[in-house]
């Protein structure tokens, strides 16, 4: 039985898919006018985790993440360099996928670009006019917060007093702001437009996300992810605009990632404290002990990011690999662990204590082969990359100089071992001296 906590209901609550073991999945995906921060990384590593969960649980995930490549800042940093749309945000789209293979992200099923669902969107604004949900102001359509009767329950502001009738017509607006948001924004000059019946412009935001969702997922589906920051508005009006335009309920089960701090505090531009995934990669940190540190802090979590924590993570995955990689070939499994790591996934992702079972296996005092079987099994859903780790291929020479080496310890003649230790050395084989007897590693 797999539990999530479900931001929709502030409930910890079983999960039930609509259809037996087919799970649709939407997560929010990236808005490409920059370059990925570790901060979102942390967000698509949680989705990625939630997805491997629920393969571990024999679900079959029919994943949609959409690509923002639409909306305010886009339009605003594209003119700034005189780049064409397209151009624009192609470099920091590829950019993102790139990433995602280094962090061993599983790609989605799907990713929708906004750009390339505009009659979508348009069809969904037109049923919410056609409804009464939606009005036609001065600049552009909007929704009418008033005209749906559960807005704010995802948030909790229904309850609030909050000012109404107010419109924002920006992307991104107040936290604590109640106001219509805009579906359609008229074209303005030196910015992009597509004809709709209702008057040349582009999509709002929070459009994009409902229309693509719903095309491919359906007008009810399981699951919806992301960011606790795009809790509200983003995700409010999602509900609201969907639900309004078919008359059903939109999702069933809400999770909402928490965020990363860096050095106890949130990232600004100002503080110089936003990274990327390059940032990472070019002070010699493997990215995924970068995933390694997400999975240090349960989802719902705020995680503290240091330099110091990433370098910790590193010691930790190397320390791992070190171990796993003399173990024999994998064979019957630990049931006792492999059952005590599901009930830490399947209580709503408790990473932290998978992790701690994960080591606990490690230290125990089973054959390698078994626990080489149940640490693969882990890592479909840890996503470590552990599968790929080989032993060190040695040459004749090299395999003539270890086994020297040995007879001298043996004998005594320290000295002549480390002569021989220098030797292959330079030879890019590193030989360790554990309690366990020597262990051999590839420096180069």
């Amino acid at each position: 039985m797999i539990k999530f906590y479900n931001f929709l209901t502030r409930k910890t609550e079983e999960f039930k898919p609509i259809a037996g073991k087919a799970v649709g999945l939407y997560t929010c995906g990236p808005t490409v006018y920059d370059f990925v921060h570790i901060g979102n990384w942390r967000t698509f590593v949680f989705e990625d985790v939630l997805k491997r969960v629920l393969e571990f649980g024999g679900y079959k995930v029919n994943h949609v993440m959409n690509i923002t490549d639409i909306d305010d800042k886009i339009i605003k940093k594209s003119s700034e360099q005189g780049v064409e749309l397209r151009e624009f945000t192609q470099k920091y789209e590829k950019a993102f996928l790139t990433d995602l293979a280094k962090l061993n992200i599983i790609p989605a099923s799907k990713y929708p670009r906004a750009t390339e669902h505009i009659e979508d969107m348009i069809a969904m604004i037109q049923k919410l006019l056609d409804e009464g949900f939606a009005y036609k102001a001065e600049d552009g359509i909007y929704f009418s917060v008033e005209e749906f009767e559960h807005y704010g329950e995802l948030s909790g502001l229904q309850n609030r007093d909050l000012k109404k009738g107010a419109r924002v017509n920006d992307d991104e607006y107040d936290k604590s702001n109640w106001a219509d948001f805009a579906l359609w924004k008229f074209k303005r000059e030196g910015e992009p437009g597509w004809q709709a019946p209702f008057g040349e412009g582009r999509p709002g935001w929070h459009i994009e996300c409902s229309a693509m969702s719903t095309k491919y997922l359906g007008d009810f589906f399981d699951l919806h992810t992301g960011g606790i920051d795009l809790l509200f508005p983003h995700h409010e009006n999602e509900i609201a605009q969907s639900e309004a335009a078919s008359g059903l309920k939109f999702v069933n089960y809400w999770l909402e990632g928490e965020h990363l701090l860096v050095d106890s505090q949130k990232m600004s531009k100002s503080l110089g404290n936003i990274y990327t995934l390059e940032d990472i990669v070019k002070r010699g940190i493997d990215p995924l002990a970068l995933r390694y540190l997400y999975l240090t802090a349960h989802y719902r979590s705020k995680l503290n990011f240091t330099w110091e924590s990433l370098a910790a993570a590193q010691s930790a995955l190397a320390n791992l690999r070190d171990q796993i990689v003399d173990w024999d070939a994998p064979s019957i499994g630990c049931a006792e662990y492999e059952a005590k790591f599901a009930d830490a996934i399947s209580n709503d992702l408790d990473m932290p204590k998978a992790l701690a079972v994960m080591w606990d296996l490690v230290k125990s005092d089973y054959p390698s082969s078994a626990k080489h079987q149940s640490i693969l099994l882990m890592d479909k859903v840890l996503g470590l990359g552990l599968e790929k780790l080989k032993r060190p291929q040695l040459s004749d020479k090299e395999k003539e100089l270890i086994e020297k080496r040995g007879k001298l310890r043996e004998a005594g003649d320290f000295k002549g071992a480390d002569l021989i230790r220098e030797q292959l050395i330079s030879l890019g084989t590193v030989v360790e001296d554990t309690p366990d007897g020597p262990k051999v590693k590839k420096s180069k």
